[in-house]
């Protein structure tokens, strides 16, 4: 405490020498103060923390992070600092966890005390605070446990969301049909559906595919995961006092988020004039409902501005993890013809030509069952996951953690993990099946995350994948333009999710 006085001391003859001192040597003395008060709270915070390489002043780790690849570079410090250490981004220290056994102990061991959601500059700008994904505390608890209530109701899970997807899946496939086997780039036909189901969820509609508003939203969408898996953004987050005035691609994220929210609330209107307070027909209806029966509580969480934020956490989610894991699975598909030809096979036997595919089918079907999860763990979607916090002080293994210390688990340390899934970064479906070729379920599985904070969608996104999938590959026969083995599956960007590379391919009906 007396070198901070002394700082404060220090720091307040410098202001009042000011004007009659050169501005530099101003700007140099109160930079050299920032400098060693940085020093001091990080050598005053490392005792409690775990190890992990120094920091640079007001930089801190950055300049040594790839910040292209963070995951890899996250590995590496692994390797020397063990499963549990410390890095900076900026002045800010988070706390990284590698591996499996430190990321189910703190995700599922304490996962109360690792429930809270970290800082992501970026999105908390446009959240502040609302909503599932960015929000804490009461906020938080009240929405997520709504939603999921409301998901549940309107079948998430059930026979009645089954059919659904069902019904898009033979859209999608109609429209697959369109292409007349010519070469297309899948990206947009694969984002119509998962954004259709999301959409008869919350607005009890669809639209077909030709409709500019669902070609403008999944513009959006598209254009929102490939500028947040970029370097910039890692720095925005790093540095958002600095970032945020310059020009960059995060005023394109803030641009597109607008035009989503835009969309979001003429449909609120649009319900809030044909509402039935006794006859909910979607998950708008069921929270304008909610608000109403709060309206005199004023410290309620339902508000406008929650339900605004709150469907574009769904629709966001939900649409894009779901396109990019199907456009991603085609590719790998097209790369391993051995792997597509034997869940055609599967599908053949179990499900034949003439019915759709059904989630009772899965059971019978454990070689494309292994193929979905196997998608799934070589992609490692979400490296890091997004960021949690600690809720309060916590021991965790020999160390002392803060409350409100940000929280990083390495979910790549734990689907790559070679003792689990041998030649981990090989796409085997084997890494899912049995001796006997029975479907081989692992706790190392987490491509939804795990805890308190695992992915609200999951059952949805689970029933979306194995029932479009199955339907392109029940009708099609994948042609890439390449050899097979030329094809290549490096994600283009791995920041906040790993996004594929561009390609085209040729549905050909079979």
């Amino acid at each position: 405490m007396l070198f901070i006085k002394s700082l404060d001391s220090k720091l307040s003859i410098a202001f009042m020498q000011s004007t009659s001192m050169d501005p530099f040597i101003v700007l140099v003395i109160c930079l050299s103060c920032l400098i060693l008060l940085f020093l001091w709270k990080q050598s005053y915070v490392k005792g409690k923390l775990p190890p992990g390489p120094t920091p640079l002043p007001i930089f801190g780790n950055v300049l040594q992070i790839n910040t292209k690849d963070i995951s890899k570079s996250l590995s590496k410090l692994a390797k020397d600092y063990g499963p549990v250490f410390t890095v900076y981004f900026g002045m800010k220290p988070t706390v990284v966890l590698h591996g499996y056994e430190a990321v189910k102990e703190a995700l599922t061991g304490q996962n109360e005390e690792f429930s809270g959601r970290g800082s992501m500059p970026v999105f908390d700008k446009v959240a502040q605070g609302l909503g599932i994904v960015f929000s804490n505390g009461e906020m938080w608890k009240q929405t997520r446990r709504f939603s999921l209530t409301v998901l549940r109701n309107m079948g998430m899970g059930k026979n009645t969301i089954e059919d659904r997807i069902q019904e898009e899946a033979l859209c999608l496939v109609e429209a697959l049909r369109k292409t007349n086997a010519s070469p297309c780039d899948p990206t947009f036909l694969l984002g119509c559906a998962p954004c259709n189901v999301i959409c008869s969820i919350i607005f009890q509609s669809r639209f077909e595919y030709s409709d500019k508003k669902l070609i403008t939203l999944l513009h959006y969408t598209h254009e929102n995961l490939r500028i947040s898996s970029t370097p910039w953004i890692t720095l925005y987050n790093a540095f958002p006092s600095l970032i945020h005035y310059l020009p960059g691609s995060h005023n394109e994220l803030f641009k597109n988020i607008a035009g989503q929210q835009k969309f979001i609330l003429e449909k609120i209107k649009e319900h809030q004039e044909s509402l039935d307070l006794n006859n909910p027909r979607d998950f708008i209806d069921y929270f304008l409902i909610k608000m109403e029966k709060e309206k005199h509580n004023k410290q309620s969480e339902f508000t406008m501005d929650n339900l605004i934020t709150t469907i574009w956490d769904v629709f966001s989610a939900g649409i894009e993890t779901t396109s990019t894991t199907l456009r991603y699975g085609l590719l790998l598909l097209m790369k391993h013809p051995e792997v597509a030809g034997k869940v055609r096979e599967e599908i053949d036997c179990v499900v034949g030509r003439h019915r759709s595919p059904s989630m009772q089918d899965r059971n019978r079907m454990p070689y494309t069952d292994a193929v979905v999860h196997e998608i799934q763990r070589y992609i490692d979607l979400v490296p890091n996951s997004l960021p949690h916090a600690t809720t309060q002080d916590i021991k965790f293994r020999e160390y002392l953690i803060p409350k409100g210390t940000e929280i990083l688990t390495s979910l790549t340390s734990v689907l790559h993990d070679d003792k689990e899934f041998p030649n981990p970064e090989q796409f085997d479906p084997g890494h899912f099946l049995d001796e006997s070729g029975n479907f081989k379920k692992s706790d190392y599985f987490m491509a939804f995350s795990a805890g308190k904070r695992v992915c609200v969608g999951e059952g949805l996104a689970r029933m979306e994948l194995f029932l479009l999938l199955t339907n392109i590959l029940q009708h099609f026969t994948l042609k890439p333009l390449v050899d097979p083995k030329d094809i290549d599956t490096t994600p283009i960007a791995s920041g906040i999710t790993s996004v594929p590379p561009f390609y085209e391919l040729c549905f050909i009906p079979v």
